[in-house]
């Protein structure tokens, strides 16, 4: 049964174009893991300034492998070289210099049922 994982980021709208140039500079970086089904950054577009960041796992054990693995590792390494001391490893996704997010939080789901286009 596939896991979903969507991670949170508050992002203020004057970092936004940041997060997004940071995300695209990541291509290939999950696409490669084993077990890594889909990836999409949701950007907001009312009320809110979170985005999300979801991605669809065969498994939770390839999610942990990959969050235990070097692409991982490297991706978040740069984020918090530009973060303060105690702040959470991912938090603010920076990818560069300092953090575009101002917090993050991680929701996991099971895939209970899904669907696709019918043809």
């Amino acid at each position: 049964m596939s896991v979903v994982k969507i991670n949170v980021l508050t992002v203020p709208a004057d970092m936004r174009t940041e997060l997004e140039q940071r995300f695209s500079k990541r291509a290939g970086m999950v696409e490669s893991a084993d077990g890594f089904e889909w990836f999409e950054l949701l950007r907001p577009v009312e009320g809110t300034e979170r985005y999300l960041v979801y991605t669809r796992w065969r498994s939770e054990e390839d999610f942990q492998n990959w969050q235990q693995g070097q692409a991982f590792q490297r991706g978040h390494a740069q984020a918090a070289q530009g973060q303060g001391q105690g702040q959470g490893q991912g938090q603010g996704h920076g990818h560069g210099q300092g953090p575009a997010a101002t917090g993050s939080e991680l929701w996991s789901f099971e895939v209970a049922e899904s669907a696709g286009p019918k043809g």
